[in-house]
């Protein structure tokens, strides 16, 4: 019982971690895996898994993919995604986490999955807007291809792997860390 409250949290924070580069292809993840039965969510979040719901994220998923491949729209898009992504991370955290008390789950929701995600989005429009600045966006598809990618690998580790997913969420937060302690100016 408490390995599976704990591997249902490894998800939760995976997913919320790859809503950090993509806000719908997690989601969109989530709900194939909820119709294919690869997870079983919490009551209240069983109609992510329908096919209208595979179907809606589906198409979310492929314009917000393709949307990041067009400099400027994708700076535009981060504007909307980083509170979208705060929302995005707690909702896939709320839905996944199994056998908690509901407010410990929403208290680890918001600040484990609303935060990865807000900390990620955050730091990936950052680098975009620095690629915006220094190449006039032509490096900013090389970005999103990245972005996607990484996305992608979470994602799926977070629905087959949990625990690698989280070992991957781990390296990535202590990446972004990192070039934020080098950029941070010196007082």
């Amino acid at each position: 019982m408490a390995s599976e409250t704990v591997i249902s949290i490894f998800l939760g924070v995976g997913l919320a971690a790859s809503v950090g580069f993509r806000v719908f292809l997690p989601l969109f993840a989530l709900s194939l895996a909820a119709y294919f039965n690869l997870w079983e969510l919490n009551e209240n979040w069983q109609w992510i898994g329908s096919i209208t719901a595979i179907i809606t994220l589906g198409v979310a998923t492929l314009l917000e993919v393709f949307a990041y491949f067009i400099p400027w729209v994708d700076n535009v898009l981060d504007s909307v995604a980083i509170p979208l992504a705060a929302i995005a991370g707690t909702a896939v955290m709320v839905s996944t986490i199994a056998n908690m008390d509901p407010m410990v789950t929403w208290g680890l929701a918001i600040i484990a999955g609303g935060g990865t995600a807000s900390a990620i989005k955050g730091a990936s429009a950052t680098g975009r807007l620095a690629s915006t600045a220094t190449t006039g966006g032509l490096a900013n598809p090389v970005i999103g291809l990245v972005e996607t990618g990484t996305a992608a690998v979470v994602t799926t580790a977070s629905i087959f792997a949990p625990l690698i997913a989280m070992f991957l969420v781990v390296i990535i937060l202590a990446f972004i860390f990192s070039i934020y302690r080098k950029l941070r100016p010196k007082t």
